[in-house]
């Protein structure tokens, strides 16, 4: 009877184990990012991806090398042009001045005591000229020694606001090097790039819509800068479009969205598949992935949280989104990152 219950643990002890390592064997579930597409009209609109940028930027910077003594702005402060931004030590510069200021003083001392000798005829002509050219050089090296003084502080070119402080008190400045950068930001531009099949319906006066959810805002943009070099890649276009920042809410770095009336190319207006104004989804271009025999495909998600391949036909690209003609519906969810790891069937998380 003992050897009986001995058998039954041993056996229920190896259930448990083989429970265990069933569970164990058992995949987490794969975290992947999604979005859930909407409708989207397919007519002459086109959306974009783009970051603000400043107007211009300004580096400042000393013309001399020294040690800082101090900064007196940080990054994000506003500052106008002429402010006190930062200093060099000047002791050097400040003993120059005081043997500059002592040459000058003994050689206008010297032509003051020469000039009598001159004019009584008592030196040659060739001796005064030696004595003017004396104090022209005193006069040329106080001045010298009085711009290297003035250099030591450095004072604000423009207005704007620090975007990068690169020095701080203590360290060794070199020529040119610079201490800070001072951004224009009464005005930034938003760049954004465009395919080369739609270069052509951009012009500088083409209506926009930036959308910049970091502040909530949506502005109209004003006028538009087309660059002349492709990207030798992806043979896209960098585009800017000046928007009026007063308030110097928009800040460089920030990601907006680019809405642009009127872009729709010829050959995709054309096309019967794409006609203007008609109603369909699209979806970034970075999710619809190639099978090995050339089909197209996204990865959806079902109501068990299940990845599947569904197979779709795509339309024109519309700045970083494609259209997809057949294959999805409005408020399907879809995988964006995360589908390299996935395989048919894949529990995930989003």
């Amino acid at each position: 009877m003992k050897n009986h219950h001995i058998l039954f643990l041993a056996v229920a002890l190896l259930m448990g184990a083989c429970g265990q390592k069933t569970e164990q064997r058992q995949k987490a579930p794969t975290r992947v990012k999604t979005e859930i597409i909407s409708a989207a009209s397919t007519g002459s609109d086109r959306s974009y991806v783009g970051i603000v940028e400043e107007n211009e930027a300004t580096a400042v910077s000393f013309t001399g090398m020294g040690t800082v003594r101090r900064v007196l702005v940080s990054e994000g402060q506003i500052v106008s042009r002429g402010q006190f931004i930062a200093e060099l030590d000047d002791t050097q510069a400040r003993n120059v001045l005081d043997g500059a200021r002592a040459s000058m003083a003994q050689a206008e001392d010297a032509l003051a005591r020469y000039s009598l000798l001159h004019e009584k005829g008592s030196m040659t002509d060739a001796q005064w000229v030696e004595v003017q050219s004396k104090v022209a050089q005193a006069k040329s090296q106080l001045a010298v020694a009085e711009k290297n003084l003035s250099d030591c502080k450095l004072l604000a070119p423009v207005s704007g606001i620090i975007g990068r402080k690169s020095i701080s008190a203590g360290e060794t400045a070199m020529p040119s090097q610079a201490v800070v950068t001072i951004l224009d930001i009464s005005t930034v531009k938003v760049r954004f790039s465009v395919p080369e099949s739609e270069m052509s319906a951009i012009t500088a006066q083409t209506p926009t819509r930036i959308t910049v959810e970091a502040i909530d805002r949506v502005v109209s943009g004003g006028r538009i800068e087309k660059g002349v070099q492709a990207d030798a890649m992806t043979h896209t276009y960098d585009v800017r479009v000046r928007v009026a920042n007063q308030s110097r809410s928009l800040l460089p770095g920030m990601v907006a969205k680019v809405e642009l009336d009127g872009t729709a190319s010829s050959a995709s207006s054309a096309s019967e598949d794409n006609e203007p104004g008609r109603t369909a989804v699209a979806v970034p271009v970075t999710s619809v992935q190639r099978r090995s025999d050339g089909s197209l495909f996204v990865w959806t998600i079902a109501d068990d949280n299940t990845a599947h391949r569904t197979p779709v036909q795509i339309g024109s690209a519309m700045g970083n989104r494609i259209e997809v003609l057949s294959g999805l519906t409005a408020g399907k969810r879809i995988v964006t990152e995360g589908y390299q790891k996935l395989s048919e069937g894949t529990k995930v998380v989003f």
